[in-house]
């Protein structure tokens, strides 16, 4: 790279101060624009759940005041959750976190709500508006409270292993039943730690694996922070070998240190490259990407479908370790063949109705299917992001068992 001439030097030291407050004040107006957008919202269902209803004093004015304080309790919550971690600020943290997702079960919720009442108002089956209003608000709670319960119960509990058997061209009978377990989307962080952890480890040993794969997403912290609760990694077992590959979460929080400590831990790290492993004379390409996105954090670390099959036996089975399934179009377009790739990051959608919106960003929500010509399977999610919840998707633990394909 040519240096800069002093001149230069000059330009860029005038320019970098004002750089940064640029940065900084477009980070602001987004901030506000999503807490405007979200204040609006909250607005929208203390109007329909507290004000319309009318319902007799004090009820309504604490209504509308437990809406203000959850709405506080977001961005409160989040900006208490990088502080040391005390009681009241871990109090708050989850609060933050049930209520986020809490919110967009009521949302969705009142929004339904609106549009059967709408249509019951228009159709002349229900006259009284007062009376509309009060038991579109009773029918609310009544169905958001017990799925919230559900939902937490659900993602807080054990993990679903979910079975499935992939024909795989060129599969030799040596490697024919190989099971690969695979793991995605852990999030160990702030409110999922180490004992959790052990007990998916558990959960995965119990299955006797010959492969494991672990495809990203598996912190939402640094590693000072968070040693400790990923230490039970180390005792994943596999007979073939525990691989790794990284989400777009460990580059919010040190993707090369993640890198580096995962590799400590004993797993191997797929960064841009392959292994072969082999069993009873046959052999399976083992491949691993960055995450779609690492280059815009890491340029180094950009995801090379291309430089992780270089070099690979002709012939040879591969299994592509990518964590966003449309690493699959980067497959297609660098004209590396992939027999299977295991991805994950969409958790399934996690909390109804966002399932919905993925496919927005994502050829696939879950499961198995084919993108560009790539066979894709989707994890849903061993954990979550952000709030402890599962509406719909629970938490899946996938064991995948590899089968000749007919010719």
């Amino acid at each position: 790279m040519a240096e800069l001439s002093s001149e230069g030097v000059e330009q860029e030291s005038r320019r970098a101060p004002r750089a940064a407050p640029r940065q900084v004040l477009r980070w602001l107006m987004s901030l506000g624009g999503i807490l405007t957008v979200i204040g609006a919202l909250h607005a929208y269902l203390a109007v329909r759940l507290f004000v319309s209803p009318a319902w007799p004093s004090p009820w309504g004015v604490l209504g509308v005041a437990l809406m203000v304080l959850l709405f506080v309790s977001i961005p409160a919550g989040l900006m208490g959750s990088r502080g040391e971690p005390t009681p009241a600020r871990r109090a708050l943290m989850w609060t933050s976190y049930v209520w986020l997702g809490s919110f967009g079960i009521l949302l969705s919720a009142v929004v339904m709500a609106d549009v059967v009442g709408a249509v019951l108002g228009w159709t002349g089956v229900v006259t009284d508006a007062l009376a509309l209003a009060r038991w579109k608000a009773g029918i609310v709670g009544a169905v958001t409270v017990p799925a919230v319960v559900f939902a937490f119960v659900t993602a807080r509990g054990k993990a679903t292993v979910e079975r499935v058997t992939v024909p795989v061209k060129g599969l030799q009978p040596g490697l024919g039943g190989l099971r690969v377990v695979q793991i995605s989307d852990v999030h160990v962080g702030p409110t999922l730690d180490g004992r959790w952890l052990r007990r998916v480890v558990e959960q995965v040993n119990a299955l006797k694996p010959d492969i494991i794969a672990v495809t990203g997403d598996l912190v939402d912290g640094g590693v000072e922070e968070l040693r400790e609760e990923v230490r039970p990694l180390a005792e994943l077992r596999a007979s073939l070998g525990v691989f790794y590959v990284t989400g777009n979460h460990e580059y919010y929080h040190g993707g090369p240190a993640w890198e580096a400590e995962v590799a400590r831990l004993g797993l191997t790290v797929l960064r841009n490259t392959h292994r072969v492993v082999e069993r009873d004379g046959a052999r399976l390409v083992v491949a691993g990407v960055t995450d779609f996105n690492a280059g815009h954090i890491v340029p180094s670390h950009a995801s090379r479908p291309d430089a992780a099959l270089a070099g690979a036996p002709e012939g040879v089975p591969v299994v592509l370790l990518a964590h966003q399934p449309r690493s699959a179009l980067q497959v297609a377009q660098s004209g590396v063949r992939v027999d299977l790739q295991l991805s994950g990051h969409t958790h399934g959608g996690q909390v109804f109705p966002f399932m919905f919106f993925i496919k927005l960003q994502q050829p696939v929500v879950r499961g198995l299917a084919t993108v560009s010509g790539v066979r894709v399977y989707t994890h849903r999610g061993t954990g979550y992001w952000g709030p402890p919840l599962r509406l719909g998707p629970s938490p899946e633990i996938a064991e995948l068992t590899l089968v000749p394909a007919a010719r």
